[in-house]
């Protein structure tokens, strides 16, 4: 059985980057207990933003997980009272809601083009939907909006009572700039229009309640990722890359795009990961291999997903049938699921921290 002084240990080598201390110095580890290979504790937090204590909370889970004799981990969040602080200043009277009724917000990212990016925010937002869930996704990707293709519509958005009707497609709610211009018409948009085009699909959408509003944003980081940051507090992203090298280096400015932005990192998607063969099963790893796992220990945040990469997914996307709902019996479509499962814990993990995002 693994012993309380083994897991404060193993505690010790998390430490917080602004204070360089580890978190049991510095008093952030409260009811520790153990029993029958459970260990819950708590993370009492003071002043570390909220990219902070979700990477202190995912490297405590991980570190006492790999000790022997441990079977489960619960690590809490809490607060504590900082000492000898000062008196705060009333806060600003805070702008309305743009989406009250929503209750996670989900960006899908990635550092560069070509990753899938899109590919996995349309089945992410299928998956959430089939497992129960109210879902509507953004394609805030103005500059390649593929999400209509993608799910198999072409509709016009209506309008009543001076909001936007959102399109209904394969059950979810979806907005695209992609509705409202040809397909061949490019959009030439500086940072303004962007800012405002993410404003109006918050403000001007009846998107009504929702259990989560994914995002499928631009890759990189430009305008579109600081806009819809800073407009609406952001529950998390998921980083989206392929195992090689170019990938990773594109998305860990992305990552640090984000954690200044004080948004939590849900984790990371390694996508095309691997082409098993359809007729040996033998399998392929044509952009490398551990690539998407070395990014998530390095950042201390979950590997979500290794996704293959599949004809049939690509197939799913060109037909507007995701491939969640075109083969669902499939091992892709059963990754995407577990996707979305991992998605909505690590958001249950994290809803403590959810604030108001800001440059700093």
């Amino acid at each position: 059985m693994v012993s309380e002084q083994a897991v404060l240990d193993a505690l010790r080598a998390v430490k917080d980057p602004d204070a360089q201390q580890d978190i049991v110095s510095l008093g952030l580890v409260r009811d520790l207990r153990i029993h029958d290979g459970e260990v819950t504790f708590t993370l009492a937090f003071t002043t570390q933003p909220p990219a902070t204590r979700a990477t202190l909370h995912s490297l405590a889970a991980r570190v006492v997980r790999q000790l022997p004799g441990v079977g489960r981990v619960q690590v809490k969040m809490g607060s504590q009272a900082t000492a000898r602080a000062a008196p705060a200043a009333a806060p600003p009277p805070r702008a309305p809601e743009l989406i009250p009724d929503v209750k996670h917000t989900v960006a899908v990212s990635s550092g560069k083009g070509g990753v899938g990016k899109s590919t996995v925010a349309v089945n992410l937002a299928v998956a959430l939907s089939r497992e129960g869930a109210a879902v509507g996704l953004v394609d805030a990707d103005v500059y390649g909006p593929d999400v209509p293709l993608m799910l198999g519509t072409r509709a016009r958005p209506a309008m009543v009572a001076n909001k936007i009707l959102p399109v209904e497609a394969h059950g979810l709610r979806m907005m695209s700039i992609g509705l409202l211009v040809s397909d061949r018409e490019p959009l030439v948009w500086r940072g303004p229009m962007i800012h405002s085009f993410i404003q109006q699909m918050l403000r001007d959408v009846a998107w009504g309640p929702l259990d989560y509003l994914v995002f499928d944003m631009p890759p990189g980081t430009g305008d579109a990722q600081l806009s819809l940051s800073q407009v609406i507090p952001l529950s998390g992203v998921v980083m989206v890359t392929t195992p090689q090298d170019v990938a990773l280096l594109d998305v860990r400015k992305a990552i640090g795009m984000f954690q200044r932005l004080n948004v939590p990192v849900l984790g990371i998607v390694e996508n095309m990961s691997y082409f098993a063969c359809p007729h040996c099963g033998a399998r392929t790893e044509i952009f490398g291999n551990t690539g998407g796992r070395r990014l998530a220990e390095e950042y201390g945040v979950p590997l979500l997903a290794q996704l293959p990469l599949d004809p049939e997914t690509r197939a799913g996307g060109d037909e507007g049938v995701p491939i969640t709902l075109r083969r669902p019996a499939s091992a892709q479509a059963a990754a995407f699921r577990e996707l979305a499962r991992a998605v909505a814990r690590r958001l249950e993990e994290l809803a403590p921290l959810r604030s108001l995002p800001s440059i700093g």
